[in-house]
């Protein structure tokens, strides 16, 4: 869907268009193109969310746990009978963040959890994917993140010290994703990912189901006192 949202329009469709009357050469608007019309998600509450326009309102918890649990990380190339989940992944992400800074305020614990929300609708592409695509898709990903902080009463802008670290956190996740479910040998990984100074490496990680994934997302999510914070 997104790569349909992120086509160009025709140039005919982009240019004032022409029209005769008496002799006179008239200009009008272009009309609105069918994709624009189309920019948006439907999700299983109901709601509609502009891709590139999306209200807070538009969002619900439910419906990123649910898709969350649904997006798989590596693009599905883990081992187990389940794909290993963004949702999963998050809540592992939150879980390193208190453990690498048991001091910070809980907001930011649930700023890690949601580190990754705007995946529920655009999917979680790898990271090369990413740099291909560039400026368009990071401006989407942005938008989407400001519309889920404000909606769950978290700053627009996430300070750097904070984001720092749920970064750190979001890398040793990936290494351990890397070395234990995505088949790369240590040896492999240590020349593609960055392995933080501290990965624990007492942690195992088993892929969950979606509906036991969403449901551990959203555990953390009421635990952290999500639904507290909650725009109406």
């Amino acid at each position: 869907m997104i790569v349909t949202v992120l086509m160009q329009k025709p140039a005919s469709n982009r240019q004032l268009k022409v029209k005769w009357s008496r002799g006179k050469s008239v200009k009008t608007k272009p009309k609105k193109h069918a994709i624009d019309e189309r920019a948006w998600q439907r999700m299983l509450s109901g709601r509609r969310l502009d891709i590139l326009n999306p209200s807070p309102l538009d969002i619900e918890i439910e419906d990123i746990a649910h898709g969350l649990a649904r997006v798989s990380r590596w693009n599905g190339q883990t081992r187990g009978k389940h794909s290993f989940s963004v949702a999963q992944h998050s809540v592992i992400v939150e879980r390193l963040v208190r453990a690498n800074a048991p001091k910070l305020d809980q907001k930011w614990y649930l700023a890690a959890l949601l580190h990754d929300a705007p995946e529920y609708v655009i999917g979680d592409m790898i990271t090369p994917f990413k740099h291909v695509l560039g400026g368009v898709y990071n401006e989407i990903e942005a938008g989407l993140d400001r519309a889920v902080n404000m909606r769950f009463g978290l700053p627009l802008i996430i300070p750097e010290s904070v984001k720092r670290t749920i970064k750190r956190a979001d890398r040793m996740a990936a290494w351990l994703e890397a070395t234990q479910l995505a088949g790369f040998s240590q040896q492999e990984a240590a020349k593609i990912f960055i392995k933080p100074a501290g990965t624990p490496a007492n942690i195992r990680l088993r892929p969950q189901s979606p509906d036991d994934a969403a449901a551990s997302f959203l555990r953390r999510f009421s635990i952290l006192g999500g639904y507290k914070k909650q725009i109406r």
